[in-house]
């Protein structure tokens, strides 16, 4: 691998057109004065990658550079740049023009790995020096590069909503995938008691030796929201972190607790919802709010969290950079246990 430094040093690239993903070389390209270029080390996958992938968003740019986190080295500034230093770790964050404050309108369009900016799964990038965060000290490469949209996501459900989060929480989460972990580490790490839900035992049996509280299996228990109210003593829970949507809000509505919040992060079973027992969360004063991944403020919150606690991410898998085919479809199998991560260089 060469050294990407100057505009027309090569290195090699994923690029993705409709659903095929290949490889090709690019040129680095010059740097702007407030550019700082990224000699990326690993990257991991999101279900997002899958959608994309599958046409759910519509057609892509030819030659797209596929995936949104990665992490990385700076091996070159712009003269501006006053941010980063030649050999600084670092990730991009996810929407490249969300830096702080609310999401504003066309942030959406932002996100790496999209219409409007290459994503990570490369050699080398190029990003303006405010899209950057530092990487915890604690973590490699491969764990550093499952931060920037899981991690970041469950951070924004649990600490950035509506309400304070406090250990006297008690928090229910959906599922065992990259949110739900880093959702079930952060909430332990504050103190909170968590519930989790699973189809598989096994996956449930990891949960609880993580610090799980208490774990339900929603095939065996198809009435879940009765399990989490006997499991609380009919109190309900604070913060329901939702990846299902259709078929799990109306039970997650009946779970939840006096002026608790419903923070919809997925919509894996639809978004025709329509919840009969809208008037419950009237009545307990709860809310529903929707999480889109999160600002550079919210990253930076997450990690100085994840620095202070040393939490390590999960990682169910690392994949080649060559294989990365072998790796979206393992994504797609659906039987990991945590991030799938590719090491792109050394």
């Amino acid at each position: 691998m060469n050294i990407v430094v100057n505009q027309q040093d090569s290195f090699r690239a994923a690029v993705l057109n409709g659903s095929k993903i290949s490889f090709a070389e690019k040129t680095g390209g010059a740097l702007a004065a407030t550019e700082v270029r990224v000699n990326f080390k690993a990257a991991s996958l999101n279900a997002r990658d899958l959608m994309i992938l599958d046409g759910q968003f519509g057609p892509m740019p030819s030659d797209l550079i596929p995936l949104s986190d990665a992490a990385g080295e700076v091996v070159a500034v712009g003269d501006d740049v006053t941010r980063w230093n030649v050999g600084d770790r670092v990730m991009p964050i996810f929407y490249q023009e969300w830096i702080d404050g609310r999401l504003k309108s066309g942030d959406f369009e932002s996100a790496l790995g999209f219409a409007k900016y290459n994503g990570v799964l490369a050699e080398f990038g190029k990003f303006d020096e405010n899209t950057l965060v530092s990487i915890p000290d604690h973590l490699d490469w491969v764990e550093a590069a499952t931060l920037p949209c899981a991690a970041v996501t469950a951070w924004h459900a649990l600490f950035e909503q509506h309400r304070t989060f406090t250990s006297n929480d008690t928090v229910l989460i959906q599922g065992t995938g990259g949110v739900a972990l880093f959702a079930l580490q952060f909430a332990k790490a504050a103190g909170a008691k968590v519930i989790m839900l699973s189809s598989s035992d096994d996956k449930l049996a990891i949960v609880k030796e993580m610090g799980a509280d208490i774990t339900i299996n929603y095939k065996r228990h198809p009435q879940w929201d009765i399990e989490v109210l006997r499991a609380t003593s009919n109190a309900g829970v604070d913060i329901i972190l939702e990846l299902g949507g259709k078929e799990t809000l109306e039970r997650s509505i009946r779970s939840l607790a006096p002026h608790g919040v419903i923070a919809q992060v997925g919509i894996l079973t639809g978004t025709d919802l329509q919840p009969d027992n809208l008037v419950n969360l009237i009545l307990n004063n709860g809310s529903v709010s929707g999480v889109l991944v999160g600002s550079r403020e919210h990253f930076e919150n997450m990690t100085a969290f994840v620095s202070k606690h040393k939490i390590k991410p999960v990682v169910d898998s690392t994949f080649a950079f060559e294989n990365v085919e072998n790796a979206i479809a393992h994504l797609r199998g659906a039987q990991h246990m945590g991030k799938i991560a590719i090491k792109i260089s050394d």
